[in-house]
């Protein structure tokens, strides 16, 4: 069992930036890819970034590509989202999550597709004001 807890996430002005962590426990985190996700009101769950277990490979989407920056500290068992030159458009909760099954050295398609996580923090809230 992984257990998955996001902070970071606040209320934040059109164009500042904000630094998402997402703490793992309880699960091999170092040989899982992460992918962060989020949820807009009244949209579907939308992928936003995923890395490799050894952070060698990364996947954004075209909303946010040039704007965040996904890591991941092994040693610490922590994953991070670097936020920056927000829009009004990306507030949204946002959601980590762990893929156990995927041990690969570069992501793809499945770790776009939300289904293939098993385990997934309870979200934090990112709200960018106009």
């Amino acid at each position: 069992q992984v257990l998955l807890v996001e902070s970071g996430g606040g209320l934040v002005q059109q164009g500042g930036s904000l630094r998402l962590s997402c703490a793992a426990s309880g699960g091999a985190f170092s040989q899982t890819t992460m992918g962060w996700f989020r949820q807009a009101p009244g949209k579907e769950r939308q992928f936003v970034a995923s890395i490799s277990w050894s952070a060698g490979s990364t996947l954004y989407a075209d909303s946010v590509k040039g704007r965040f920056t996904i890591s991941r500290d092994n040693a610490k068992a922590t994953l991070y989202l670097e936020m920056n030159s927000l829009k009004p458009e990306d507030t949204a909760v946002y959601y980590c999550a762990a893929d156990p099954a995927s041990f690969v050295v570069v992501v793809g398609l499945r770790s776009q597709d939300p289904r293939s996580y098993d385990y997934w923090g309870q979200g934090t809230q990112v709200t960018v004001s106009s």
